[in-house]
C-alpha cells in the first residue's frame, strides 16, 4: 500500500469512527458507481449523508477541503444518484466533507463540514 493510499484509508477510518461517536449510523463505505466513489454513506436523523473524506499530511500546501473541486462534487452527486436509484431512501440527502490532517501515523486535525455543497 502506498503512503497516499494509507493516508486515505487512515482518514476514512478515523472519519467513520468520529461519525459513529457523533451518533451517525454508517450504511456503506467506499460505494462505487461508474461515476466515482463515495467514501462514507451514513444516516443521521432525517438525513442520508454522503461523506467525502480528504486526508492530508500536516503542512501540505493545500487544505483537504480545497480538494473537493466542482468536478469532484459533480461526480459525488452522480454517484449519490446511482446509490439512491439502487437503494431508495425517504431521508433527505446531504453532502458533507470530512477533512483529516495526519502527522506520521497520528491524526492531528479533524474538520467536518455539513452541507459542504449544494446539489
Amino acid at each position: 500500500m502506498t503512503a497516499r493510499a494509507w493516508a486515505g484509508r487512515a482518514g476514512e477510518d478515523y472519519a467513520a469512527k468520529k461519525l459513529e461517536e457523533l451518533g451517525y449510523a454508517i450504511v456503506a463505505r467506499n460505494y462505487h458507481s461508474r461515476y466515482g466513489e463515495i467514501d462514507i454513506i451514513a444516516e443521521n436523523g432525517a438525513y442520508l449523508v454522503f461523506v467525502e473524506v480528504k486526508a492530508r499530511k500536516a503542512g501540505s500546501l493545500s487544505s483537504p477541503l480545497e480538494a473537493v473541486t466542482p468536478q469532484k462534487q459533480r461526480r459525488l452527486i452522480l454517484t449519490a444518484q446511482a446509490y439512491l436509484a439502487a437503494c431508495p431512501s425517504e431521508k433527505q440527502p446531504r453532502f458533507d466533507v470530512a477533512a483529516v490532517t495526519l502527522e506520521g501515523n497520528q491524526v492531528t486535525g479533524w474538520e467536518y463540514v455539513e452541507n459542504a455543497f449544494l446539489t
